[in-house]
């Protein structure tokens, strides 16, 4: 399926039906009065998150979303039928944008979470409303209400605990296979992860967290070089960014310094906010670098890098530092976890504090 990260459409709830201005006939009932009634709302827009699908591509085709109408009232005190709601199955983590000013009008973080799109219009009042001691026989009735329209830009980002940077053939999706459920393409040749793709790490029974792959970055992408940088955006969710570099590159005239440093400006051109976030250093294919040369050359990068967080040395291939590297991680999502745990039960303490009037009394 090809994946689809960003779409536009237009949503239309149903309008109200119109109420009714009928009187009663009967044999042997003169007057009978009124008996028009209600007509039925109109259906509404929903959006529901749906962990089974993973991409925007319906809505690229799919343009235009209309509910039902409600129908109108009738006499007898029959009341118009509601119109029916439709319901827009949408990936987690999706954002929806009002694309006129750009608010955003609902996240989506949660499978199963349902929010209103675009209301349905309420229907019009019979006569049997308007009837009164001075109004015994009245023609008044109401036209429906419209629903609501709604030009929409839906934007899909991924959630993951963990981000995966690097240029192309850093060895981004053979890590990914390496360490969860993931199966990317791998090919000997750059860009061949066209779109990100998840994970699931799992350390133990209990633990576990989800890893995101996105397309390699280069200098210039920023300018639309490559597959430009728009895919950073999937990062924006994560808690942690791993860093991978080539420590063996096909071509030895490749400097690998300049293309860690070039990624981390990219970064920066794109977000500061993810520029912001724990990164760490993860120096991969080792494997391929002679066992006596492999301490001195990874220290001359770390120095030339001026890098002065974690570092890692692993084999995505081979599977070498894998595991501990994958230990690490989930150490450190538990402790940023426990805190932020910590944090929300500090605020609600707080938050039901008494206060002095209630103390004193």
């Amino acid at each position: 399926m090809k994946f689809i990260d960003e779409a536009r459409i237009e949503v239309v709830a149903g309008h109200g039906g119109s109420g009714s201005a009928s009187m009663r006939r009967e044999k042997f009932i003169e007057f009978g009065g009124p008996d028009g009634g209600d007509g039925g709302r109109g259906g509404s827009v929903y959006a529901i998150a749906d962990r089974n699908i993973n991409t925007l591509v319906d809505y690229r085709y799919a343009k235009k979303h209309l509910a039902q109408n409600g129908e109108p009232g009738r006499g007898s005190d029959c009341y118009g039928k509601a119109g029916e709601d439709i319901e827009l199955r949408m990936p987690v983590g999706t954002i929806i944008y009002d694309s006129e000013t750009e608010d955003v009008i609902a996240d989506l973080t949660y499978h199963g979470q349902r929010l209103c799109l675009a209301k349905g219009g309420a229907g019009g009042w019979g006569n049997l409303h308007f009837k009164s001691s001075t109004n015994r026989a009245p023609r008044q009735k109401t036209n429906g209400l419209p629903g609501e329209e709604r030009k929409l830009r839906l934007e899909l980002k991924v959630l993951a605990d963990v981000g995966l940077l690097g240029m192309p053939n850093a060895g981004k999706s053979t890590f990914i296979t390496a360490v969860s459920n993931a199966r990317p393409k791998i090919a000997d040749y750059p860009f061949t992860t066209l779109h990100p793709n998840l994970g699931v790490v799992r350390v133990s029974h209990e633990k576990s967290f989800v890893i995101a792959d996105i397309p390699g970055l280069i200098e210039g992408a920023a300018e639309g070089a490559g597959l430009g940088h728009r895919f950073l955006k999937h990062l924006q969710r994560t808690n942690l960014l791993l860093h991978l570099v080539d420590m063996a590159p096909f071509d030895e005239n490749i400097d690998t310094v300049a293309e860690a440093k070039a990624i981390v400006n990219e970064l920066k051109k794109y977000d500061e906010d993810l520029y912001s976030k724990p990164r760490w250093l993860v120096l991969n294919k080792v494997d391929m670098i002679p066992a006596e040369e492999r301490a001195e050359r990874i220290k001359k990068f770390v120095k030339a890098f001026a890098w002065k967080g974690p570092v890692f040395e692993i084999s995505a291939l081979t599977g070498e530092g894998c595991k501990e590297l994958c230990y690490a991680i989930q150490k450190d999502l538990d402790a940023k976890r426990a805190a932020r745990d910590l944090e929300e039960e500090q605020e609600a303490d707080v938050r039901f504090l008494p206060s002095d009037d209630e103390s004193n009394s």
